[in-house]
This record gives structure tokens, sequence and C-alpha cells, in this order.
């Protein structure tokens, strides 16, 4: 790296202290004490770029991908990233549609990358990693019409001459792009009908609440019957729960059947086999009573709270409100199943229990709380909840109370990072910067271990000095060209002397080179010339501290 250091001018400045003033509208919006320590994963829908963000809002952590994600990504205890990632598979032109999963080290090597996306099959929305290293999929697959009528469907409700039934399989990862199926279940294996007594499946749907209503159907016909776009495990009952949003349910099935037992109704530890051992939300969907009343509205990221957590073992659930009767709104439930000695209770001729949530977050005014799509939330060690609003971008931490005491706005859109200021876009749906969940890891989370983590500046472009705590003394102007090639130039601007470091880092925060090593500055503007010999093509990140104080940008070369 060869740089050159100018001392051109004293300027005057009076840009870094009027930002301190001014509001933010991405990155972080407020940080107040109470909010639960660690690292929040923040996986862009709209880019290909997953950052691990600090209570700051600035970003210890990234990777780049060459595909934007299918919906979920997870960093695993042992550093690696696990994500989904969007084929566009033409056969499911479907919401949360993937078809391929990718794992990655913590540099950002790709690991194993298994494709299941064919005309008859895909995967979309959602996985789950098991304690065995195996992971749970969601995929669709697809069903003709015949097939459909056959099973009892009215054929009325086949606009879309073809049903995607989902399917869960359990797959052992084989590095680097293979994966053996060691497990599935079917939801096609337990359906019932009372539409046509000459076809398959016919029987009296109240009275089989642990089936599925082939002819429930309030999507009137789209082919994306069910569209499950959660699965998590337990592994203390080895169960698994599905969000299940156009029933507007969460079902719980057993995991502990073989293969085989899971497409029949007997086996496994619940002693139904594959048949649904528990269902909340709409009891519409298996007792026909209208009188009982729908509780969730086309719901995402149901789960468990995990062991340890205030709450453990309840259902957290993000209610969109995305089919309800307007004016919608935005909740998160928790509530905690009717389970006694290892069996779901049920009074007769009544719906699963409870009656309602232990415990709800909505907005004072709860029309200002919507977002009808994607989202999801988890509970935190300290008993608050982190709560990631998809459709506007919003993450967003609330105590039990309903506080609000940690707030960020992804900045991120299909362009890339806003800059700080500018107001977000309208998308094709929802707003430019859509999020399908965020996920807070605590600082003793093992993938941690060993690692510095160290913020190197915020995801926004055009950081105001008075986000990242610098002197008012200072200011950074944009780097010039970028992208750049064969040369970029960072200037910046000195009022009082200070202690100046300057650091070069690549995408995945190994530091490159250091421009400016503590020198002790004099006032006056600065430029140092950046000649990349050797680098790759791609975005790095240079972080300019000033009094031990330091913010980041990004630059991109392009070859």
């Amino acid at each position: 790296m060869r740089y050159t250091l100018a001392l051109i001018a004293l300027l005057t400045l009076s840009a870094a202290a009027a930002a301190q003033d001014a509001e933010p509208t991405v990155g972080l919006i407020y940080s107040e004490e109470g909010a639960s320590p660690g690292y929040t994963l923040l996986a862009p829908l709209s880019h290909t770029t997953t950052y691990l963000l600090d209570l700051e809002g600035q970003f210890v952590h990234m990777w780049q991908h060459e595909y934007r994600p299918g919906a979920s990504t997870y960093l695993l205890e042992n550093g690696n990233l696990l994500r989904t990632a969007n084929t566009r598979n033409e056969t499911f032109p479907s919401g949360g549609r993937g078809g391929r999963v990718r794992m990655f080290d913590w540099d950002g090597t790709l690991l194993w990358d298994f494709e299941y996306s064919d005309s008859l099959q895909a995967l979309h929305h959602d996985l789950e990693p098991l304690p065995n290293g195996n992971i749970l999929m969601i995929a669709w697959e697809y069903k003709t019409m015949e097939e459909v009528i056959a099973a009892g469907r009215n054929p009325e409700m086949l606009p879309d001459s073809s049903l995607w039934p989902d399917k869960i399989i359990e797959v052992r990862p084989i590095l680097p792009d293979s994966g053996e199926i060691v497990w599935e279940w079917h939801a096609w294996d337990h359906l019932i009908q009372d539409f046509d007594a000459t076809k398959d499946n016919f029987g009296e749907v109240e009275a089989h609440p642990e089936l599925i209503d082939l002819n429930y159907d309030p999507a009137e016909g789209t082919a994306d019957w069910l569209h499950i776009n959660a699965v998590d495990y337990n592994p203390e009952l080895d169960q698994i729960v599905l969000s299940v949003p156009r029933f507007g349910e969460m079902w719980i099935i057993d995991h502990s059947t073989t293969t085989e037992e899971a497409a029949g109704h007997t086996g496994g530890l619940g002693g139904k086999g594959g048949d649904i051992l528990y269902r909340w939300g709409n009891p519409r969907t298996y007792t026909r009573n209208v009188a009982h009343e729908k509780q969730l509205f086309f719901q995402h990221d149901a789960q468990w709270i995990e062991p340890g957590l205030p709450g453990a073992g309840n259902l957290l659930v993000f209610n969109n409100g995305g089919d309800m009767p307007d004016p919608k709104f935005s909740t998160v439930d928790e509530i905690v199943p009717p389970f006694n000695e290892g069996v779901y209770v049920r009074e007769p001729d009544q719906p699963f229990g409870p009656d309602e949530p232990i415990w709800s977050y909505v907005a004072d005014n709860p029309t200002d709380f919507v977002s009808t799509f994607i989202s999801g939330a988890h509970r935190l060690p300290n008993g608050n909840t982190l709560i990631c609003a998809g459709a506007t971008g919003e993450i967003f931490e609330v105590t039990p109370d309903g506080d609000i005491v940690w707030h960020y706005v992804n900045p991120v859109t299909a362009d890339g990072p806003l800059e700080q200021g500018e107001e977000v876009p309208d998308g094709t749906v929802g707003k430019a910067n859509t999020v399908f969940r965020a996920v807070r890891y605590p600082p003793d989370f093992p993938a941690f271990e060993g690692r510095t983590l160290t913020p190197m500046g915020t995801v926004e472009v055009g950081i105001e000095d008075a986000v990242a705590g610098l002197p008012s003394s200072f200011s950074l102007d944009q780097n010039y060209p970028n992208p750049f090639n064969p040369s970029t130039t960072i200037s910046f601007t000195l009022n009082t002397p200070a202690h100046v470091s300057l650091r070069i880092y690549d995408s995945v925060g190994r530091e490159i080179e250091a421009a400016i090593v503590d020198q002790y500055l004099s006032p006056g503007w600065y430029e140092v010339s950046i000649d990349p010999q050797g680098w790759a093509s791609g975005v790095y990140f240079y972080r300019l501290s000033v009094d031990n104080r330091a913010l980041a940008r990004t630059m991109t070369l392009l070859r």
C-alpha cells in the first residue's frame, strides 16, 4: 500500500455541530439503559450482505453473498452462518421462496451449498438447526389438479389448477454440496374432507382436530395453500411447531416418529404418528363454529421460548394482522399451551386452549405498530423481547411493560445502504428495507468465543459525526471516487490538534493496511491517497479514529 498525507488548508466547520441535533432516519434510532446486551444479526431481504450489529448500531462483522436471502439466516454456535438463498424457482412464484441453503464459516468461506429446488418441490421461508447437526427445512411439493380432486378437494377451489401442500424435511449436511434426507413429514398424509364421500380422506372434520381440512381455504384457491413460514424445534419434547398463516394457526407435530410413522396416525412419543398434536389460533379450521374466535392473523415466527429464559416453554408468535378486518394492527403474543403429563389436553367439543395470551405487546395506539407480512420476535435473557417489524425494516426491543428501549431501522435497500438523513422509500410490498427476521445473540454466545468484535462503523452511508461520538472539531469527507479504480482519496478536516489513525479492512473485518498509525496532527485539511495494489474487487472499510473515537465507511473497488 502506498499513501500520501498532505496538509492542504485549515477550514472552519459547522456541519458537524449541526448534525448533532439532527434526528436519525435509519440505523440506530436510540439505545437506552435496560437493553439486553448482545449482537443482532441483520440480513436485509433486498440485498446480499449480512451484518452483525452491536447495541450502538455499528457492525462488528459482515458476510457477503452471491444470492439474496430466501428468508431466514442463523448464526451457529461454532461461528458458521446458515443462510437461505433465493434461486427464483419459477414453478413456485410465491413469497418466501428460497430453494437453497448455504453455510459459510466466520470468514465468509462457503462450506456447504445444498439445493432442493425443481419443478416438483422447493425450499421456502425458514429452517431450523438441530442439536445433532441436521437441519429442518420447509418445502412446497407440487400436486396436480387430478391428484387434488382425487384427495377430495372441491374443484371450484382450484383456480391455479394445482396445490402446493408443505412438507418438512430433516437434512444431514454432506459437504460441500449434498445432503441426506433422514426424516420427513408431509401435510398431504394428514388430510380430511367432508365435501365428496366418493373421494379419499372423507370424514367428519369436527371429529378429527388432528387432521387438516382439505377444503378450508380462506385464500380462495391459491396454490400456496398453507404457506408454512416458520419451523422451530423443542429438544426436550422432541416436537416441532409450525406457523401456518393461511389457516391462522400454530401446529405442533411429533418429531420422535420414524418417517414411516410420520406418514401415518400412530407411533412416536405422542402416539399419533404425524397427526397434529396441538393447534392454536383459529378453531374454525376444525370446529366449523364461527362463534369460536380467530386469534391469529397471518402470523409468523412461531417458536418455543428457550430454556433458561423468562417464559421458557411457552409459545411466542408475531401476530401480523395481515388478514384482520380493518383497521389492521400487529401484536406479539405469548401463550401457555395446555400440556399435562405429555399430552395436550382439550375439553370435549371445545377448541384447544388457552382462551387468550398470557402476554402481548401492542402499541399504545394499536395501528402505530403494523407489519402485515414477514416479521418475528424472540425473548431475550433480561426478559425483554426483540421484535422485527419486517415490512418497515424496524427492529426494536420492548420490556415486559411494553416500553421500547432499543430501536434500529434497517438502512439497506436493493441499491445498498441509504445515507443518514434519507427517508426509507416505499418498495414493491412494504418499505424498500424489508427484513424477514432479526436475532439478538448474547455476548457469551459460543460463536463469539476467542473472536474480537471491533465496531467498524455504521451500515448507513454518510455517517454523522454525532452518531459515532466524534469531536465536533472533526469532519470526514466522502472518499472520491467511490467505486474506485485505480485509486481513491480519503479527506478529512481537523479544527484542533488530535491523535489520528486510519486503517483499512476487508469485508470480513481483516485489517489490510494501516495508512495512519496514531499520528498527532495539527489543525488542517488532510488527504490520504489509497493505491490498492494487489487488492481483489469488492467492498472494503476504512476506520478513522480521532482521539480514540472512531467511525467507519465503505468503499468499493471495481476492477
